[in-house]
């Protein structure tokens, strides 16, 4: 599962995308279901504004409405559930991370753990599904059973793609095993609150 992540530092040099004039938020480190994300749609990589918290086009009742739980969903079967069907089919973009947080531990002393890329690249590029309800643009982060370098802090983990894979991936392949090679890296970092913000709160726990 992915609850929190924080944004993708795309305007450094280095960034495949610097070609891309964005600019849409000072950096943000902790970042929650609800708020507005970029996205990056289509093969030609649009960047797009979209609600982290997916709602399907054909939601009839008001936002407040919608009791789903649709900031993730599983690649395993999100090809298949109603509420994602048509965004597995229509929907396909990437959300690029700078990394993102898991939790371990008991419910009244939970301790937070920073991930992020292990290999030559930055930034993490989740592979996400795009619905738009009425004139809102609403989005999911796809998430998958996590692999040997994250599954001591949780069973899950984001889709994460390489090259590769995202080419794969915003071309409608429906390749399941997507995301299983990705290396990343994991520490601990101090407890914080639902409004805590900026660079600190990824720096290894003392």
């Amino acid at each position: 599962m992915c609850g929190r992540f924080i944004d993708a530092n795309l305007r450094g040099s280095d960034s495949e995308l610097s070609h891309i004039k964005i600019d849409p938020f000072e950096r943000r480190f902790n970042i929650k279901p609800t708020e507005d994300v970029l996205i990056l749609a289509k093969q030609s990589l649009e960047p797009m504004i979209a609600r982290w918290w997916l709602i399907p086009s054909w939601h009839k009742g008001g936002l407040k409405d919608f009791k789903l739980t649709t900031f993730n969903a599983r690649i395993e079967d999100a090809r298949e559930k109603p509420t994602f069907r048509a965004a597995w089919h229509h929907g396909r973009c990437l959300i690029p991370a700078g990394g993102y947080y898991e939790w371990t531990g008991e419910r009244s002393q939970k301790q937070p753990h920073f991930i992020s890329s292990a290999g030559n690249e930055e930034t993490l590029w989740f592979a996400g599904l795009a619905s738009r309800w009425q004139e809102l643009l609403t989005c999911t982060i796809l998430t998958r059973s996590a692999n040997e370098t994250v599954n001591d802090v949780h069973t899950r983990m984001p889709v994460i793609l390489n090259a590769e894979e995202r080419d794969a991936w915003l071309g409608g392949s429906d390749d399941l095993t997507m995301g299983a090679g990705a290396l990343l890296r994991h520490h601990p970092v101090r407890p914080f609150g639902i409004s805590d913000h900026g660079p600190d709160l990824i720096e290894p726990e003392d």
